[in-house]
């Protein structure tokens, strides 16, 4: 049967309309470019959300040294009816002895006379409840001195509706003056996400208290008091390049007595001096009075994470200025010295030999090895002259005595204008290592930005560090921003032009990490969690198939033959190569919400194999967001693709972020 000439006609015509709609990209996988660096993907922690205590620090006691301006702040005092009105100044003192302890000067003094169990004791709330596991072990500790007497404490964790859950008692030595550590440990037999802690006193006598603590039995690395295992999880499958510590604002302070110094960071965590978190008074519309800061994840235990988990670890510091949003409070240039010092010492206290009074610190806390720290920032979001002439006294300092540390230096809190344009100019005629971007914008601000260093200058010494962004649903420090597909997907397609232009930019990393359901003050963030799980959001699936599929080296993946794809047809890409495993990695972001017909042609090479992996993340829905109650909502998804010859052909579907793995 004969195909008549006009039906034949049109098929071409439909065949020619469907080739020019084909999106078609050209990976030029034998014109490798710059190397991309393994810190280009990191993470960014800050305090903030309850992201330390009350999140990764698993210490499950809040004001456990009574050390909160209000002494008593999470702490409920206990009498049974039999004793009538409780007598607070009889029975329970807060001795206070600022003279002979400055870091923790507070306790609890216990006076008992024939006191019955359950007559007298504490109940704390924990931050946000207690989140008690059935089946896991529990480690009590408290400091104690019994003067007198004979006594007993009785612990009971008890869920919402005062069910006991799971017990122990234990027996203080007659002390006299001398202070103890006194431990026991007990399970649990059922899992409550919102659980307190008793804490009863039986006997007769005087009793001082201090550092009650409860921790899981199931911390990171069974570390005893350290952290909570299923966050650090969470970092460690991110495979990040690096780990920024401990902020952001907080390092600044509202004002420069309470920044944040690493010194008071280190040693035995009852000589460790809590300050307020300026988070907890920061906002109006998200007050949280009890937030503190104990540091019982201090700079020790960051350096050690970031080593757990492959990472390096970049500290930063403060520079001898308070926050120009709260108070714009300075230190004068000649009283730089100790902040100065700080610095110079942290080096040492990270990479000197044990025989350096720093080094010697960081062996006696148990780790004798150096943890080779390699670049610091001095500063946080601080601009103007006054920045840069503090910020060259640091340099001075620091490059005299460790030349081959790098500097991390802040380019303000904008990312363009008046303000960016002065830090962006000077910082590079200092020749600074890195200089630190940041930007929370709306999703419209990362699609239209994604050739942001495309013109940048490759020859700069000075290279990017993306140090803080995130697409942000509503507008900056709102309530009601959201972790959805749009703001993710937004994210993606900027990060091709990150990736991109890996010679500008070294790294990069989403800002904030951790956000508690029960506690955050801003939003969105990377991870959320209540005081069982953990969530991870859109935007954690985006930084973790960068992360973990970054390759070495970025090659030229061109659209239609001719320019980058940084938008047309709605459609970003990258593409690298990944000498280790011979692998060609190619990301494809698709913001509209068509799905396009794409063929990826890999040009500069003799075969790849027959299958190639594709993982995919998608949502019809630019709303959709992950619960804890439905965390995989956008989630990605893996399979197989065939390629043909040195081509694929596949459906790029709507609003999808795909990376596509060919072996060469």
């Amino acid at each position: 049967m004969k195909i008549p000439v006009l039906f034949f006609l049109l098929l071409l015509q439909v065949a020619q309309v469907f080739a020019q709609n084909k999106a078609v990209f050209s990976v030029q996988a034998d014109k490798p470019g710059a190397a991309v660096s393994p810190t280009m993907w990191g993470v960014f922690f800050e305090d903030i959300n309850l992201g330390a205590d009350g999140g990764m620090y698993a210490e499950m006691i809040k004001n456990r040294s009574f050390e909160f301006f209000k002494p008593l702040m999470g702490w409920q005092i206990r009498s049974s009816k039999s004793t009538g009105t409780l007598n607070f100044g009889a029975n329970l003192l807060m001795i206070n002895r600022p003279e002979k302890s400055e870091t923790n000067p507070r306790y609890l003094q216990v006076t008992l006379k024939n006191t019955a169990k359950d007559s007298l004791g504490l109940t704390n709330e924990g931050f946000r409840g207690m989140g008690i596991k059935k089946g896991l072990r529990y480690d009590f500790s408290v400091l104690y001195r019994l003067q007198s007497g004979n006594a007993k404490i009785h612990l009971e964790l008890v869920t919402e509706k005062g069910e006991i859950i799971g017990s122990s008692q234990f027996t203080p030595k007659n002390t006299g003056d001398v202070w103890q550590k006194g431990e026991t440990s007990f399970t649990a037999n059922a899992t409550e996400p919102k659980a307190k802690l008793n804490i009863w006193f039986e006997g007769t006598g005087v009793l001082d208290v201090d550092m009650l603590s409860l921790f899981p039995g199931d911390t990171w690395k069974g570390r005893k008091g350290g952290l909570r295992a299923d966050m650090i999880q969470m970092l460690a499958d991110l495979k990040p390049g690096f780990v920024r510590f401990p902020g952001g604002c907080i390092v600044e302070g509202h004002d420069l007595s309470v920044r944040y110094q690493w010194k008071r960071t280190i040693g035995p965590v009852e000589d460790r001096k809590l300050v307020i978190n300026r988070w907890n008074y920061e906002f109006a519309h998200r007050p949280t009075p009890d937030y503190f800061q104990t540091f019982g994840l201090g700079f020790y235990e960051y350096f050690q994470m970031a080593e757990d988990i492959g990472a390096e670890p970049l500290p930063i510091l403060n520079c001898g200025m308070a926050c120009q949003f709260n108070s714009a409070e300075v230190a004068p240039l000649g009283d730089l010295a100790p902040y100065v010092q700080d610095a110079l010492d942290l080096i040492e206290f990270a990479n000197g030999s044990t025989s350096t009074k720093w080094g010697r610190m960081r062996a006696d806390m148990g780790h004798p090895a150096p943890f080779n720290l390699k670049m610091l920032g001095v500063g946080n979001e601080n601009w103007g002259p006054q920045y840069i002439e503090r910020l060259k006294v640091f340099q001075a300092a620091i490059k005299r005595e460790y030349p081959n540390i790098k500097l991390v230096c802040s380019s303000g809190i904008n990312h363009s204008g008046e303000l960016f344009d002065y830090l962006n100019g000077e910082l590079r005629g200092m020749k600074a290592e890195f200089i630190d971007e940041h930007y929370y914008s709306r999703p419209e601000w990362f699609l239209a930005n994604a050739k942001r260093y495309d013109s940048y200058d490759r020859k700069s010494v000075s290279k990017v560090f993306a140090g803080e962004y995130a697409g942000q649903s509503d507008k900056t420090v709102s309530v009601n921003n959201k972790n959805n597909w749009r703001t993710a997907l937004a994210e993606a397609a900027y990060m091709t032009g990150l990736e991109r232009n890996a010679d500008v930019v070294q790294m990069a990393s989403y800002a904030p990490l951790f956000g508690h359901v029960d506690g955050w003050q801003w939003k969105p963030n990377l991870i959320w969690v209540d005081n069982l799980k953990t969530m991870p959001t859109p935007n954690y699936h985006v930084q973790k198939l960068y992360a973990n599929y970054k390759g070495s080296q970025i090659v030229p993946i061109l659209y239609k033959d001719k320019l980058p794809a940084t938008g047309q047809d709605s459609l970003y890409a990258s593409a690298t190569l990944d000498q280790a495993s011979n692998e060609l990695i190619i990301k494809i972001v698709n913001a509209s919400a068509k799905a396009q017909t794409t063929e990826v042609n890999i040009d500069g090479v003799k075969k790849v194999d027959a299958k190639a992996k594709l993982i995919t993340l998608q949502n019809d829905n630019l709303e959709a967001e992950n619960t804890i109650e439905m965390p995989g909502v956008v989630a990605p998804v893996e399979k197989e693709i065939e390629t043909k010859g040195k081509k694929m052909e596949l459906e790029v579907k709507g609003y999808s972020f795909s990376v596509i793995r060919v072996k060469l």
